[in-house]
């Protein structure tokens, strides 16, 4: 019988750690908790960052490392295009949205080419957090051309949701998403936003919406902290 590597028994006893801790409870610092697992800080550190994208254990910048024990998870299929603010409703879960950062600007190369629009177009940028049980677990961009919403629709009961805001409006018509997934290090702004470390691993979303037309009307680039959220997909088999 094989032996279990170093790596398999630090697992199982951080695990345990983390398991027989309240939620919320600080951890020993890293020098003595690698002390007491006999590991080195940079092999504590490697375990650590695997129980943190599960969402078991959150750090914070010159506090320490949190028990988190996430209790909720937004689950979904990637079949039908919905809002994370739908979902979460549909499973009962208490999502809010954090402070919008709204930016008009001039288009870059790249969006006035997703967008096919003049290099001097406007766009306008808008980037917020999604907060599960007051907790941030995403960060949200979506970046549309001039024209596709009004300064008032976002001043007026506007949620945090785009893709929400365009269904109930039902203007223009929405037909696909075509949606990139990657998994990816958190930049500093994304840290910042999440309270997380940079580079810690996010599940990346990088999507373009489609109207009917065959315009793309919204580029978006969604960040989620993978052990509060679980996609899956159906795949038919031929």
């Amino acid at each position: 019988m094989n032996q279990e590597s170093v790596s398999q028994v630090l697992h199982k006893k951080l695990k345990q750690i983390i398991a027989n801790a309240e939620p919320g409870a600080r951890l020993s610092s890293e020098p003595e908790l690698a002390k007491q697992l006999g590991v080195s800080r940079a092999t504590l550190r490697e375990a650590m960052r695997t129980f943190e994208t599960q969402g078991m254990l959150r750090r914070r910048q010159g506090s320490g490392t949190y028990v988190t024990h996430p209790t909720n998870i937004i689950e979904s299929g990637l079949e039908v295009l919905e809002s994370i603010e739908r979902i979460a409703e549909r499973m009962g879960l208490p999502v809010s949205f954090g402070a919008l950062e709204i930016e008009r600007r001039i288009a870059s190369k790249e969006e006035a080419s997703i967008f096919d629009i003049s290099p001097d177009d406007q766009v306008i940028s808008i980037a917020r957090v999604i907060l599960l049980e007051n907790r941030p677990v995403a960060y949200l961009i979506d970046t549309l051309p001039k024209g596709i919403i009004s300064p008032e629709e976002l001043d007026k009961g506007f949620t945090g949701s785009i893709l929400e805001l365009l269904l109930r409006r039902g203007e223009p018509q929405l037909t696909t998403s075509k949606t990139e997934i990657n998994a990816v290090p958190s930049s500093s702004k994304v840290s910042r936003a999440l309270n997380i470390q940079r580079g810690d691993v996010l599940l990346s979303f990088t999507a373009d919406l489609f109207a009917e037309d065959g315009r793309i009307i919204n580029h978006s680039h969604s960040y989620f902290l993978p052990g509060y959220f679980r996609f899956h997909v159906v795949r038919r088999v031929t």
